[in-house]
């Protein structure tokens, strides 16, 4: 005799629940080393998301966030009108724009190089040595930076063999960008080798082997073989990178900003610093949150752009 339609159903949902159960208590392994990841996750990006309601009150720490009366847009307009907001903006996006350009390929161009030197020693003594500076603080880069910035520092020292006189060049603000971008690529250069180095590997050696048969120079199969094999790689870190456009490194700014250069050295980070230290919580809030939407609408823009280029390419 056929069962009715709603215990079929109901049997199958049984046993499509069993199935998964099974699938969890057979990788519980695996589970078990997901789990303190997601938690830490969790606690510290999901659970303060909470915190953006501050934006649209009028915050009293004593009434906490959700006591706090409501304030509707009017802090996101005292933000884009207030002083000091429109210079730290420009000062941001100059800053942002001189990285994208100038530093994020840099270690692009270290990967092919490297990729290119036959002599293995070499190779890993400048990888070594351009790895160096990602493992200390802007706090420690800073202090080396002044001293061989200073007017008896090395770099002075070095000018002074062709007549040149020494110059504080931390205390002008005409050098203070061209200081950032130099010491960002200092800093950042051998350890953002390390994705593009994975992906050379990756190529498959006969493309090479064939190119050489048919002629082709060093050039001609970095050209042809090289930047397109690695291409994907550089599209998706581009991408993963623009979400923080106006995020231009707090730490470094703030400890190679003097006084001398706080006008073109203001950005956005620091300008939210000053607010929270004069306790303007939702000043500071309001501006988080219009970083978090530029950088938003920038990867959905640049994710776009890469589809009508490729298709199969970008982060979905």
């Amino acid at each position: 005799m056929p069962q009715p339609a709603a215990a079929l159903g109901e049997r199958r949902h049984r046993g499509s629940a069993y199935r998964l159960w099974r699938s969890y208590t057979s990788h519980l392994s695996l589970i078990l080393m997901f789990l303190p990841g997601f938690v830490l996750f969790f606690v510290f990006e999901y659970f303060p998301l909470y915190g953006v309601l501050i934006a649209f009150k009028d915050y009293r720490l004593l009434e906490g966030v959700m006591g706090s009366p409501w304030a509707g847009l009017a802090h996101f307009e005292r933000l884009f009108t207030g002083p000091g907001f429109k210079d730290a903006l420009r000062n941001t996006v100059i800053i942002a724009a001189l990285k994208l350009v100038i530093a994020f390929p840099a270690p692009i161009i270290l990967a092919l190089m490297l990729n290119e030197v036959r002599v293995l020693l070499f190779r890993k003594i400048i990888q070594t040595v351009s790895y160096l500076p990602h493992f200390f603080s802007w706090v420690i880069l800073s202090g080396m930076m002044f001293a061989f910035l200073s007017l008896d520092g090395g770099f002075n020292q070095l000018l002074g063999l062709i007549g040149v006189e020494p110059v504080s060049w931390l205390l002008y603000p005409d050098y203070f960008y061209g200081i950032l971008v130099a010491s960002d690529i200092w800093q950042s250069i051998g350890w953002g080798s390390i994705i593009y180095f994975a992906a050379l590997a990756a190529i498959d050696p006969t493309l090479y082997d064939a190119a050489i048969v048919d002629g082709a120079g060093r050039g001609q199969r970095a050209w042809h073989i090289t930047l397109p094999s690695i291409m994907p790689t550089v599209i998706i870190v581009f991408l993963l990178g623009i979400s923080g456009f106006l995020s231009v490194g707090f730490d470094q700014v703030y400890n190679l900003m003097t006084p001398a250069t706080s006008q073109v050295a203001e950005i956005l980070d620091t300008y939210v610093l000053r607010r929270l230290l004069a306790l303007d919580y939702a000043l500071g809030t309001a501006a988080g949150i219009f970083k978090a939407i530029v950088g938003l609408a920038l990867v959905l823009i640049g994710n776009a752009l890469v589809k009508l280029y490729d298709k199969e390419q970008g982060l979905w």
